[in-house]
This record gives structure tokens, sequence and C-alpha cells, in this order.
């Protein structure tokens, strides 16, 4: 009997319960099918149930959690000693089982058996496990009663029962009674105030603990370098750590999610480095603090590494572990090796769900998103706060309103509308659909709003252009004494940058100086964009200049603010980026290129090309292809612009397709902007509303108003016949065709629908220039009965249709109201305008003064309006001084000349006449003969004055010989009937 109870003994020391996690079930599996086999010996013998063997075997059942064979035994006992008892007891604390526990400790009271000091310890671990600090003070009524107060065991299960509940004072008082705390007691004293969040109260009782000569074991190691890490004192951390002569998993894994959490990633690197060559067998939550740190700085190299020794550890297929690996692969934006992951996990919760969906989030993969969810779904999974925070932000960038309201309902209906973080996201998502007051709404239903709620509904008001509703819930929430933070700073400053709000924008850069954020990588990129955009580039460089780390935000601010006015500081720039080792984004380059805006800078227009081309970032990014087509267009590249086009990947995008036939007729060359159009209604591409504005501006270009028409009844097809812009164009196009009366239809179709100057202009335009100036006018007064303000461009029609009707005060009224009224500024063609409308109609000595007054030197366009008012009047004195002014501004132009010439012959001056044409051709100055087009079978003829290039020219000419005769014909015929009237 000697021989099983050593054995029982022996096999209860072996189960040793603070194995790593992963490898319990098999060491316990091992334990209790020995202690089986010692059991059936203990049967054979007969001394199950009876003395100190019957006792002893209930332990080994106990530690390896055989719940039912610990309690069969346990029962089966004819007499139960202490140790029996506190085998029970110690299994029911351990599975967390504290109504069993209770219950058995009050079956023990009421035994005949004593508690021992073990007893109480173990009693009192189970009130800590579970925080039921009632159950623990009656323990510690019981241990005061039975003397054991004052026992090493008892007073250290006391003080970590206390700590762990909370009663740190009571936990402090009991270790200050204590006459020589052991190193278990002043362990438990420094844990507890780690627990509770008090890490410099832990470090004094460590410091205390010092003075006293106690050293640290273990556990007392740990616990201090916790205490360390979370008061953030890392030198002294990584100081005791050295001190430790063999560190365990748990010290290296306090050191390395220490440094993780803290944003010292490269250091908790160097930390799991230095365990794997120290042989210490991570566990998964080592495995899972590294991957966290490999993610924040997006190494993709380590942590394929990582990846490789998870597999090699065989926790590749634990939950923990393969959440952590989701998180690393989608931070380096490597969502196919995530997906991989997340597929070879055979058990999956919401956690790994929520971590797809996340990184699907995180990599602009919005659709992915929603296709995840609804798998999700469809597995009989339940969304949690973190799966409607994804899915509600993937909702607003899709614009799926409909989706996010149903969303919402499901929230309110399982009572998440309350939670924090999925009222911020209700929030973000309403903002990102542009249903302000819907957002306004939730916000206001937060009730402890944090800075992501403030920020979502700033940023909602600066996206949408509501700026005053921006700096107003600024100001608010700093009433309410939340500091701003990075978001919140860099949302106020693009309002700022919006409004070209410069003072405002130096009072939140003084705001950013006293939170110490304004060298911060957000907030400096965003104050260098502010100080760009409202002209102040010096402030701009000695932002940036003030930072101590430069980001490609940050430079791309600087490079697009002296993109346009100083090119080459932005090519410096550029260079220095290179240099620092930054990878160039898509915006540097748009930056650039839109600066290249004309011939002199196409060479550093085509080099910037090819560094795209080298780094492969063109096939991939629409948005930098419209900008290289824009550049070539600008340039007045039409070729290279076309091959670009043509060799970028199929199917082109809409936008593509908007940008090369905008490009073409911006230029004039409206045929090929047409033909562009045609391939592209082809290739079954849908045109949007800025593609039938510029199709249209390329119809009316020709003057081709059976293409108008066409693209007008695609335009009721696709549904975009209430558009105000796609109206405007119809408007504007019809008009210039000479088909004013659609030009009206369209224009009183659109109803209440005109809130944008622009249909107005078109009409009041299109009016002008086609002799209707009273309904110009008609068009004009209605529209100052509206709520919409007159431009520049609706003032220029207007005096046009005064000019035209020989309406010359009412000319003058309406300029006087423009400069004003309106306080608009007027341009070189306003002035023109007044003097067609005084010369036009004869007032050319006051159209002379109206020139002399002008606080800028007159151009050619003002001059050449007066000679034509004097060529109309035969002004010969004004029409000479005007024509020298005019030949002394365009000395190659053949206009002043003509014109001049044509005044000389009017009133007889021929000598003068025949002085001006051997001026002209002294000087090589030619006339260029005017030119007309019709467009037959969607084909432009063009025809210019003698020209024999067209290939009828044969047979038109003889048409035209036929209709000759005809008129002459025709006009005899007429003249003779005339005569005999007359007789």
């Amino acid at each position: 009997m000697t021989h099983l109870h050593k054995l029982c003994l022996q096999e209860s020391k072996r189960i040793n319960s603070r194995q790593p996690y992963i490898e319990m079930p098999l060491k316990f599996a091992q334990a209790s099918k020995y202690s089986k086999m010692l059991h059936d010996q203990t049967i054979k013998f007969g001394v199950s149930s009876k003395g100190f063997m019957g006792n002893a075997i209930v332990d080994p059942y106990s530690k390896c959690c055989n719940m039912e064979f610990a309690e069969k035994a346990f029962n089966r006992l004819n007499d139960r000693d202490i140790s029996a008892w506190n085998s029970l007891l110690s299994m029911y604390s351990k599975r967390g089982l504290v109504e069993q526990v209770v219950n058995s400790f009050k079956s023990l009271k009421n035994s005949a058996t004593f508690s021992n000091q073990f007893t109480y310890a173990i009693a009192l671990s189970c009130s800590a496990r579970t925080r039921d600090v009632c159950f623990g003070k009656q323990v510690h009524c019981d241990v005061i009663k039975m003397g054991y107060q004052l026992n090493s065991f008892c007073e250290g299960s006391l003080i970590d029962m206390y700590c762990k509940c909370n009663y740190i004072a009571d936990a402090r008082k009991i270790f200050d009674e204590l006459l020589k705390p052991d190193t278990v007691s002043w362990t438990t004293m420094i844990a507890g105030y780690v627990q509770i969040g008090l890490p410099k109260e832990a470090l004094k009782v460590f410091d205390k603990m010092h003075t006293t000569g106690h050293v640290l074991d273990q556990v007392g190691f740990v616990t201090v370098l916790t205490a360390l890490i979370a008061a953030k004192r890392f030198a002294d951390a990584c100081k005791l750590f050295s001190q430790m002569a063999n560190p365990n998993v748990v010290a290296f894994n306090v050191m390395i999610s220490g440094h993780a959490q803290r944003g010292y990633e490269v250091e908790a690197i160097k930390y799991f480095q230095d365990m794997i060559e120290r042989c210490v067998k991570p566990t998964r939550s080592t495995l899972g603090s590294v991957l966290s740190a490999i993610a924040n700085l997006s190494h993709l190299e380590l942590g394929l590494l990582v990846h490789a020794h998870s597999i090699k550890q065989g926790l590749d297929s634990n939950v923990y572990v393969g959440s952590s690996l989701i998180n690393m692969y989608s931070k380096c934006h490597k969502m196919e090796a995530a997906k991989k992951v997340f597929d070879y996990l055979e058990e999956k919760n919401v956690v790994l769900w929520n971590s797809m969906l996340g990184g699907y989030l995180q990599n602009g993969y919005s659709s992915a998103v929603l296709a995840s969810f609804f798998s999700m779904s469809g597995f009989g999974f339940k969304c949690d706060e973190f799966t409607y925070t994804s899915i509600l932000s993937a909702c607003g960038s899709l614009g799926y309103s409909e989706l996010g309201q149903q969303l919402h309902s499901s929230i309110v209906k399982n009572r998440f509308n309350s939670n924090l973080f999925v009222g911020n996201a209700l929030v973000d998502m309403y903002a990102k659909l542009g249903s302000l007051n819907e957002a306004r709404q939730q916000f206001e239903l937060i009730r402890n709003r944090d800075n992501i709620s403030w920020n979502a509904i700033i940023v909602g008001y600066v996206q949408e252009e509501y700026e005053n509703e921006a700096f107003s819930m600024f100001k608010r929430m700093n009433l309410n004494g939340l500091l701003p933070d990075e978001v919140t700073l860099a949302s106020i400053l693009s309002a700022c940058s919006n409004l070209h709000a410069i003072g405002q924008g130096r009072q939140i850069h003084c705001l950013s100086v006293k939170s110490g954020l304004e060298t911060s990588l957000y907030v400096g990129g965003s104050l260098i964009d502010m100080y760009a955009k409202c002209g102040s580039l010096e402030s701009s460089d000695t932002v940036f200049s003030c930072m101590n780390k430069h980001s490609v935000v940050s430079m791309n601010a600087l490079i697009s603010g002296y993109a346009h006015r100083y090119l080459h500081k932005s090519v410096i720039l550029f260079q220095k980026m290179l240099i620092e080792g930054l990878k160039p984004s898509e915006i540097t380059f748009v930056s650039i290129l839109d600066a290249c805006d004309d011939s002199s800078k196409l060479n550093l227009g085509t080099q910037i090309h090819c560094f795209i081309i080298k780094i492969a970032l063109l096939n991939d990014d629409e948005f930098l292809s419209v900008s290289l087509l824009g550049m070539y267009m600008n340039c007045l590249r039409k070729t290279e612009a076309s091959v670009l086009f043509l060799e970028l990947p199929n199917p082109k995008c809409r936008i593509l397709w908007t940008s090369i036939i905008s490009g073409h007729t911006q230029n004039g060359w409206s045929d090929e902007a047409l033909k562009f159009y045609k391939q592209m209604h082809c290739d079954a591409i849908k045109p949007d509303q800025a593609t039938f504005a510029s199709v249209l501006k390329a119809s009316s270009s020709l003057a081709s108003l059976r293409d108008g028409r066409e693209i007008h009844s695609l335009i009721f097809h696709y549904g975009f016949n209430f558009d105000e812009l796609t109206s405007s164009a119809l408007v504007d196009m019809y008009a210039k065709c000479g088909d004013l009366k659609s030009s009206v239809q369209v224009f009183e179709e659109m109803g209440s629908n005109k809130n944008d100057i622009i249909s107005w202009n078109s009409m009041i335009v299109g009016f002008a220039k086609n002799g209707g100036a009273e309904n110009a006018l008609k068009v004009f007064y209605e529209l100052q009965n509206t709520n919409v303000k007159p431009d520049d461009v609706t003032f220029l029609g207007v005096l046009t249709a005064c000019s035209h009707s020989g309406r010359v005060n009412e000319g003058r009224q309406i300029f006087d109201i423009m400069v004003n009224y309106y306080k608009i500024q007027p341009r070189l063609d306003h002035f023109a305008c007044m003097v067609d409308l005084l010369g036009r109609w004869g007032y050319l000595k006051e159209a002379e003064e109206f020139i002399n007054r002008l606080n800028f030197e007159p151009g050619s366009m003002i001059w050449a309006t007066l000679l034509g008012a004097c060529k109309l009047h035969g002004d010969e004195m004004r029409g000479r001084r005007a024509a020298e002014k005019l030949i002394k501004l365009q000395p190659s132009s053949s206009s002043p000349y003509v014109l001049l010439c044509n005044i000389y012959a009017g009133s007889g001056n021929w000598d003068g006449a025949n002085s001006l044409r051997r001026e002209m051709k002294g000087k090589g100055v030619k006339k260029y003969p005017g030119f007309s087009w019709i467009v037959v079978e969607e084909k432009t003829n063009l025809f210019v004055a003698g020209d024999n290039c067209h290939p009828c020219a044969g047979e038109i000419y003889a048409v035209l010989t036929d209709l000759t005769k005809l008129m002459k014909e025709i006009f005899e015929v007429d003249s003779s009937c005339d005569d005999n009237l007359i007789e």
C-alpha cells in the first residue's frame, strides 16, 4: 500500500498545470489515463475508499481536471481527510465553479475535518478569480477565527483576493500589518496596484521591497516588468529584464506586447528574435503581439517568417494567431494571403470574420466587405459592434443608402444603438452618404461622445462644404472639454483651405502648437496645404522645414502649392522626395502634370510620364491616366494623347472617355471629339453628365444640329434630361446651332431646377447672339427675382443683347449695377462690350472717352471694337487713331489694315487706301481668307474662297455656275417687271 501511495503522490507532482495552454489537453489526457490505472490497483486491493490511499487517489484526478472520476472517488470515501477536500476545492476553483467551491467549503465546515492554510488559500484564490469579495470576506473571518491570519499562505492569498477584487486599501492594510512579508506578498501587492492602473504606486512598493533585500522570483520579475511598462519606463524595464538569468515566455510576452502596444514595434520584434535565439518556445500571445508590431510596420518579409514559425509550432490553426495573421496581411495590403489564412482555419468565430471585414475595409475593398458580411450571415454568425462598424463604413463608401438604413433598423432591433462604436459608425455612414441631417441626429443621440464622434460629424460637414457648421461643431467640441486630435485639426484646417480663411487657419495653427501636434505628419501636412491654398507659400515652407519627419502627404501638399506658380520648386521637392527614400504617390505626379499646362512644359511632362511607366504605376490608376491625357491636351499634343489613350487597357472607364472627349473639345478639335464619343457609344460605355456636356459643346462648335439632337435623345434615354448641367449644355447647343425654339423649350422644361447660374447664362447668351435681345433681357429680369446670383458671364450676355438692340441707356445702367451693386470686377470682355454698345449706335466720342478713362492699357480687343464702330459710321479720324493703336499691338494682323482701308474707301480717300495696301504689302502682312463648312453624311466638308482642294470641287463649281446663271436670269426678269411697273 505504501508503494501505491508513493505512486499517487508522484503522479500528482508530475501533472504541472502551468503548461502552455495548447499542450494542456494532451498532458491531462495522459495523466487521467495513468490515474485510472492506479485507481484500478486500489480497487483490486480493496483500499479505494479507505484511509490515506483512498484520499490520495482524488488528487491526481483533480489536477488533470477529470471532474467526473474525482467526484466519484471523493464521494466513495468513508473517512475524508483534508487533502481530499483540498484536491476537490482546487479542481472546482481552477474551473471557475464558484457555487461548487462555496458549497464544498460549507460542507467541509460542517464536517468533522478541520480546514488548514491550504484550504483557505484555495477558497480565497477562487474568490479572487471570480471577483466575489463577499465570499472572500467570509473566508477572511474564518482565517482569523482559526488563527491562520499570520500564516504566509493565507496572508498572500488575502492580499491577492482583495487586490483582484479592487479593494486595494484593504489589501494594503493587511500588507502593512505583516511582520515579515515574503516575496509572494510583495509581488502580490505590486500586481494589485498594476491591475487597478496605478503603476507608480506599484513601483514604490517595489523600491521598498528592494531596500529590504528581497530577491525577485520569476513571477516577481514579470510583475515589476508589467509595472514599468505601464509607467512607460521602458529603459528601466529593459534594464530589469537584462538582469533575469533565464527569462521565461511570460517575461518575453510582457516585453513584446508592452513595446508593441505603445508604438515601439522595432524593439518588440528584437525581443521576439532574442526569444527565438534563446530557444524559448513562443505562445499564441507571443505570436499575436509580434504580428501586431509587424502589421503596424507593414513589414511583409518579417510577417512571412513569423507565419512560418507559427506553422512550425502548430499554432497557425489557432483562432487567436489566425486573427493576428489576417490583420498582418491586411495591413501589408495582401488580402489574398489574408483570405487564404481565413479559409485554412477550420474553427471560425465572429472575431475572425471581423478581422476579414476590417482588412477589406482598410484596403478599400468595400464590395468585398459586403460579400463577406452576407457570407457571415449565411453561416449563422450574429453581428457584434465591430461587425456593424465595418459594414456601415462600407455602405457609406459605396453610397448604399437603402442598405445602410436597413442595417440601422437591425442595430436598433438588436439594441446596439447605444453602443459608442456603432453610434460613431452611423454618424460616419450618414455623413459619407451626404445625409447630414440624419448624421447630426445620430450624433445628438450619442451620450458619451469621444473624439471619433466629433471627428465624424466635423469631417462630414467639411466634405459637403458646410464649413460654417464644421466651425460651429469644432467650437462646441472645445467647450465640452475635449481636446482636438490630429483628425480634428486636419479636418478643420481643410475647411479653412476651402474658404481661403487664412485668419482662422492661423488660429488653428496656434492651437496645434499648444497641443504639440504642429509637427505631426497629419497636422503638418494639413497646415502646409492650408497655407498653400491661401496663397501663403512662405508659411507653408516654414511649417515644412519645422517638421522633424516628412511624409509623402506633407511633401505632396507643398509640391501642389508650388506647382502652378513655381514649378521648378515642385520639381526640386520631387527630387528631394526620391533622395529621402519616399515613394511618390499618384497625387505627387498629378500635381506636377496639372502644372504642365502649355507647350513650354511638355518636356517635363514627358519625363514624368516616362518615370510613371518605369515604376509601373499607370495601368492601375485611372486618376493618373486622366492627368497625363490632360497634360498632352494642354500642350496641344493631340497625337500623343490619342496614342496614350489607345495604349490604356480595355475596357476603358467612363472618366477616361470623358477626358479624351473633353480635351479635344476644349482645343477646338470638335470633329475628333464626336468620333471618340461615337466609339465610346459603340463600346457600350454609359456617358455621364460631364460626357454629355463636353460632346454637346463639340456639336455647338460645329453647329451640328443633327449630332446635337441625337445626343439629346440619348440624354432622355439615360435619364439625364432633368440634370441641370446637361440641360444647360443643351440650351447652349441649340442656341449656338440657331434653333432658339428648342433652346427655349429645354430651358422651360427645367422648371424650378435652375439653381445654378450656368443654365440662365446659356439662355441669355443664346438670345443675345441670335437677335433675341428683348427675350435675353426678359430672362435677366426673371433671374433677378430668384435666389440665383448673376455672375460676370451673365452681364456679358446682357450687355451684348443691349448692344445688338440699341438699348444704350439700359446698357449703361446694367454696367453700373454689375460694378456697384453686385460688386463684380469687369473683365476685358465687358469693357469691349461697352465700347461696342456706344460705338455701334453712334456714340463714338463717348466710346473713346470710356477707353481713355480705363485704369489699364487697353488691349487689342477694345481697339478692334472701336475701329469696327468707326468703319460702321465712317469716322476716319477716330478710325485712324484706333488702327494705329491696334497695329502697334498686333503688327502681323491684317484686320486693322483692312478695316481702315474700308473707312478710307468709304469716304473716297483712295490715296490713303492705296497707301495702306502698299504698307501692308511692304510689311508682309497677309489677309487670310474666311472659310465655311457643312456636315454631310457624318463628314465635315470645309470650304475656303478660291479653294479647289475638295475631291468634288468640279461638281460643286458646276452646280455653283448653274445657280449663278439662274439667279442672274431671275434678277433680269425682276428688273424688267419693275421697269414695266414704272412705265
